[in-house]
């Protein structure tokens, strides 16, 4: 047995990179660095096994809002062409970051170069950090920690085995494209718990992605989240797009869902199967979105679309369960399957929702991005890489309003479902773009 060597840190006026990394690499063997309150100034910091970062309560990481600052912290996974992170560990084992402290990053106003008051969004800059990427570590713990204003990806987790994340907070700018709370990317045995994540993209989002290398990142697994509180304009819990792994044995329960765009989603594009997903006890409380963010008030979508065709199918989804959902929608429920037998083993029970008139009416059509054709660059003009794209018309490819108007729920390819206990509150009379049908199967 190694005994545990404490250390304490306290801040000074100019950067800290040297300093804290001394501290980290300084020594092998069980220890803990405890951050005294104040503010730390650093550029990318790279975290090694049997280490504890300690955060009192007023210590903060203000990282630098610099892309350059990042070129010694790069990552082996490339996300939205970003190879770099502010906090990165590969490799790593008994790893933890705990106690009341923040990391803020300026993300939105460093790493944005305009806005699109259309689509509803801030304009990113090409190239932005992550906050923070795991890759390839195991036993990892992460409680207490509060991330502020990310430029990207908040919180990336790659190919890591047993990690226990709670109480954890990310507030991050509502318009900053890309900004996703915490990304579990092809990792097995997961608890996330009691943490609250408010963010313009995904709040807590599962995917299987490529390595740059080849290979990918492996499949997501033994995954549970409970008792958590979300608000995104994106989809608050989702698994996908980049699916080419398996998911199985997944459960979300006793989630609230503020003032989001979607609730629940799953995404399944690039082949990997989807396989025994529960959620379970969920508030919801979705709202229509503007054009650029993907989907507009649903509080459930299912989807298979082949995103690479020249590489086989999206993977099949199967055996997914939701039940006892609440709350209130100005979207459709909808589960649209490429071809036949794509998605199976569908179960909705106990569902009470109010279904209400949004003030845009995006909410009004269902939305299928991303298709084969947000993977190309296109002119600026008429749209932007993984996010929108305008067809000849100078309409949004990828969405498309629901057969005689909005249902309660819209079943397309999907025989094999079980809809039990189902409840859902609309006006009177229905508004205009709305079908009488609750339930519409095509």
């Amino acid at each position: 047995m190694f005994e545990l060597r404490e250390s304490r840190i306290s801040p000074v006026k100019e950067d800290m990179t040297s300093q804290v990394q001394s501290m980290i690499d300084g020594t092998s063997g069980p220890r803990r660095i405890t951050f005294s309150p104040g503010v730390y100034r650093c550029a990318g910091l790279r975290l090694s096994s049997d280490l504890t970062l300690h955060m009192e309560e007023g210590a903060e990481l203000h990282f630098h809002p610099d892309y350059d600052a990042y070129a010694h912290t790069e990552v082996a996974v490339v996300a939205e062409d970003s190879n770099r992170a502010m906090l990165v560990a590969s490799g790593a084992e008994r790893i933890a970051i705990t106690g009341q402290g923040k990391i803020v990053c300026d993300g939105s106003r460093a790493f944005s170069v305009g806005e699109d008051t259309e689509m509803g969004v801030l304009i990113p800059a090409k190239l932005r950090p992550r906050v923070l990427v795991f890759d390839q570590c195991r036993d990892v713990r992460i409680d207490g920690l509060t991330v502020e204003d990310s430029p990207m990806w908040t919180l990336h987790f790659v190919d890591c085995d047993g990690m226990n994340l709670r109480n954890l907070a990310v507030f991050n700018n509502r318009q900053m494209p890309n900004t996703d709370g915490l990304v579990i990317d092809g990792c097995r045995d997961v608890h996330v718990e009691r943490c609250e994540i408010r963010t313009a993209d995904d709040g807590i989002v599962l995917k299987t992605s490529a390595r740059a290398e080849g290979g990918t990142t492996g499949p997501c697994a033994d995954i549970t989240v409970s008792d958590c509180v979300i608000e995104s304009r994106s989809c608050a819990l989702k698994l996908g797009t980049e699916s080419f792994s398996p998911f199985r044995d997944i459960a979300f329960r006793d989630i609230r869902i503020e003032a989001s765009n979607r609730a629940m989603g799953i995404f399944s594009r690039d082949g990997g199967p989807v396989d025994n997903v529960r959620f379970e006890r969920i508030e919801v409380d979705c709202n229509e979105a503007p054009a650029g963010f993907w989907g507009s008030g649903e509080a459930v979508t299912i989807n298979t679309l082949d995103r690479r065709p020249e590489d086989g199918p999206a993977g099949a989804i199967r055996s997914v369960v939701v039940r006892k959902l609440r709350g209130v929608m100005e979207g459709a429920i909808n589960l649209v399957a490429e071809r036949k037998g794509d998605i199976s083993g569908i179960v909705l029970e106990d569902i009470e929702i109010v279904q209400r008139q949004g003030p845009l009416g995006t909410g009004q059509s269902y939305d299928l991005r991303p298709t084969y054709l947000d993977r190309f660059p296109t002119d600026a003009a008429a749209g932007r890489v993984n996010a929108w794209r305008l067809d000849e018309d100078g309409k949004v490819v990828g969405v498309t309003p629901y057969p005689g108007g909005m249902p309660g729920i819209m079943i397309k390819c999907v025989p094999d479902i079980t809809l039990d206990q189902i409840a859902i509150e609309r006006p009177v009379p229905l508004p205009v773009g709305w079908n009488s049908d609750v339930i519409l199967t095509v």
